[in-house]
């Protein structure tokens, strides 16, 4: 009896696992991997499209409160997945503004916490985390981690580019140079 409840046990456990790994998109190529072979939402490039979705954005120095498109329908978008409790996402802040002035308009420019607003952290915390740190363009929150999802988010802080097309064309963790992260954005336009 024991050696059944044991095998279940790990095939339980088994599933569990693999069902995360599938909603975090850190899957085998193939099953909605890298390579998208057979994803229904890939491109004929080999890049996954990010479907639209609507983020709440926050009052803060260049932002405003209210709602935006990700990714934006008439341009690119970048987005920098932050958390305001990560110190690599403070140090990142500084590149982040060169590239924003660097790109100006011609991309839909928006970094977004995955942090519970109104439960972990509220409005007024982000947008003083936000004025500490000398950011300057649209911010915005994601406590469901969705667009996160959909942008292979494996840690904090994350890079994103999206092209006009909601094709997912870049998206890598770590801190980056406003050169590195410039390069990738022109890549699309």
């Amino acid at each position: 009896m024991r050696r059944r409840e044991l095998v279940a046990g790990v095939a339980s456990a088994a599933a569990i696992g693999g069902a995360a790994l599938f909603a975090a998109g850190a899957t085998p190529t193939g099953i909605g991997g890298s390579d998208d072979a057979g994803d229904p939402t890939a491109s004929d490039e080999g890049t996954e499209t990010v479907e639209p979705m609507t983020i709440d954005t926050i009052e803060a120095p260049g932002s405003r409160d209210g709602e935006v498109a990700v990714p934006a329908s008439d341009r690119p978008t970048f987005v920098d997945f932050f958390g305001t409790w990560c110190p690599p996402c403070v140090e990142q802040m500084p590149a982040l503004g060169d590239a924003n002035d660097r790109v100006g308009d011609r991309v839909l420019f928006v970094s977004v916490t995955t942090e519970a607003v109104g439960r972990s952290v509220t409005e007024a915390e982000i947008a003083e985390w936000w004025t500490e740190h000398d950011g300057g363009w649209l911010v915005g929150a994601d406590p469901t981690a969705e667009l996160a999802a959909r942008a292979n988010v494996s840690g904090y802080p994350t890079a994103a580019v999206i092209d006009a097309a909601g094709r997912l064309r870049w998206s890598e963790s770590g801190i980056h140079t406003a050169d590195e992260l410039v390069a990738e954005i022109e890549a699309v336009l």
